[in-house]
């Protein structure tokens, strides 16, 4: 298994935490963001990690040296020079991937008890393009899914706004929300039709109308964005009502 973790934003939401430190290294429990998603996809069979850094790349950098890089084949992916989103961001990271293989991504403000390989499995089976993980909670915006839970649209329900929508009238569907969690076969680096900065979520949005990108019911115990200060706290409180510390 071989995985990507989305590291290098400016975590704006955790001012001023951020001020002096990427989101990355924020600790939840005494234990970094980072930490908890790569010993999370380690557990689950990972044998290579890619990370994305931009914003305090070097702390990043030292804190995985000095853990050794926690026993596994991991790679920097440097975006110094420009923050690539999520999509711009997976593109460049590309040559270390094995081609013959789906790469798992993970946003590291991301907390949940996921089974990943179930995922994984999930994926392969129905022989995806990609999968994403969704969950049936209350946001903004919302990843749209035909009943076959084929990604058929966008929808952002303050505004009304939609992109990419495949649903016909009377047509059942369902609004899910975006787990920040997903799984995608290298041949999608020849697919893309951008280069630069750009979103992974537009990228499959856009490619759904002629491939399967399929929806994954996220029904995990645990799933916190990690994201403002008054979720750490929160994040503490429920890690240690399951037994995580």
């Amino acid at each position: 298994m071989q995985a990507m973790l989305f590291s290098a934003g400016y975590g704006t939401r955790l001012k001023p935490l951020t001020d002096h430190m990427p989101k990355a290294l924020v600790e939840v429990g005494n234990k970094p963001l980072i930490q908890w998603n790569i010993e999370k996809m380690v557990s689950a069979g990972c044998k290579l990690i890619v990370v994305n850094v931009h914003h305090f790349p070097d702390m990043i950098i030292n804190f995985l040296q000095k853990n050794k890089n926690f026993g596994i084949d991991l790679h920097i992916s440097d975006e110094s020079d420009q923050l690539l989103d999520t999509g711009g961001g997976l593109w460049k990271a590309a040559r270390f991937f094995n081609p013959e293989e789906p790469v798992v991504c993970h946003n590291v403000d991301i907390l949940s008890n996921l089974n990943i390989s179930d995922m994984v499995q999930f994926h392969k089976q129905n022989k995806a393009l990609a999968t994403v993980a969704v969950r049936d909670r209350m946001t903004q915006r919302y990843l749209v899914f035909d009943s076959g839970m084929q990604l058929s649209g966008w929808i952002n329900k303050e505004t009304g706004e939609t992109k990419c929508w495949r649903i016909e009238e009377e047509q059942p569907y369902s609004e899910m929300a975006f787990s920040g969690i997903h799984v995608v076969n290298p041949e999608i680096f020849q697919m893309f039709s951008r280069e630069g900065k750009f979103s992974i979520i537009d990228s499959y949005l856009e490619l759904s109308g002629n491939h399967k990108i399929l929806g994954f019911r996220d029904t995990s115990s645990l799933w916190m964005d990690v994201g403002k200060l008054t979720q750490l706290s929160q994040a503490y409180d429920l890690l240690k009502e399951m037994g995580y510390m």
